[in-house]
């Protein structure tokens, strides 16, 4: 899709962060938005921050087809088509503890999100997008879970290695089918150096009652990135933010250019693709997990907690 100009847009997770991000950069090649979010004050907030007549917010609930299929709706009254579906809303559960001892509501609530957000947005979206023979998906994924999992972050790898997949299935099929809608998976990366510091961080946030644990305690949102600069700061390590912008910038360009792989080159995630292969083609344990990595907690404080 070369001309974006007067294309419209619908990006759910929009009230912030990189759905917020990526509107904004839709905006500025003169597209027209739907930011979609299931957090209203957020959204109005976003909405009324960018002032402009070609963006609107409509509160949505990714675990809702019908949702979904509302929102397309009213992009279609407001805009007269949809061209651009970008399923980029995710959570962050919080799990505690190691995967066999997590709250079955951290993997509900996960793979609702997470996983069927995505799918909802592919069969509301997707059937028009073909009959109009016009149009693109990007499916929002991650290093985590898409190259290879932090192991002790279990629950979200989970379900970014499941859309990774579903992209790239969607991507054959449409291939198959000869349609010129397309697909591009996004891999939030940054030529600028350091954390993307996004919603996703604040773990637990925006937790419906019906995904609780039953603990007022229990489910208080953590703020990970406040942890990971702890954890940074105690090993002499300064955390640095890199803009959303950059972030953006690559799913532009996946729409624009027809990209699948929407990412910047990573010298440390080309070399755990590479030992996930040998790994495979060997047949040797997955030792590239027992790597220290500072994002996620240790095994000493996994067990303390």
């Amino acid at each position: 899709m070369k001309e974006l100009r007067g294309k419209v847009a619908v990006v759910t997770g929009g009230a912030g962060g990189i759905g917020l991000a990526i509107g904004e950069a839709m905006l500025a090649q003169g597209m027209k938005v739907v930011l979609a979010d299931v957090v209203e004050d957020a959204l109005g907030a976003a909405v009324e921050g960018i002032g402009s007549k070609d963006v609107i917010g409509v509160r949505t609930d990714v675990t809702s087809f019908e949702s979904l299929c509302e929102t397309r709706d009213r992009a279609i009254e407001r805009f007269g088509a949809v061209h651009v579906i970008c399923n980029n809303a995710a959570v962050g559960a919080g799990a505690k503890g190691h995967a066999w001892e997590h709250h079955l509501n951290d993997w509900r609530w996960s793979l609702d999100v997470n996983v069927m957000g995505v799918i909802n947005g592919m069969n509301a979206f997707v059937p028009n997008l073909i009959a109009q023979d016009e149009g693109h998906v990007v499916n929002t994924s991650s290093g985590n879970g898409a190259y290879t999992p932090i192991a002790s972050s279990d629950i979200y790898p989970v379900t970014k290695a499941a859309v990774t997949t579903l992209t790239e299935c969607l991507w054959g099929q449409l291939r198959e089918l000869g349609s010129k809608v397309s697909a591009s998976l996004l891999l939030p990366s940054s030529r600028t150096p350091g954390v993307l510091a996004t919603g996703i961080w604040r773990a637990g946030a925006n937790r419906p009652d019906r995904y609780r644990r039953g603990d007022p305690d229990d489910d208080a949102p953590r703020d990970a990135l406040a942890e990971y600069r702890a954890r940074a700061a105690a090993a002499g390590q300064e955390v640095v933010e890199a803009p959303l912008s950059e972030v953006a910038d690559l799913c532009i360009e996946a729409i624009r250019d027809d990209v699948f792989w929407a990412t910047y080159p990573m010298e440390h995630q080309t070399a755990k693709l590479r030992a996930r292969t040998a790994s495979q083609i060997e047949r040797t344990p997955p030792d590239y997990l027992l790597e220290v990595n500072l994002m996620s907690a240790s095994a000493d404080e996994r067990k303390r907690s």
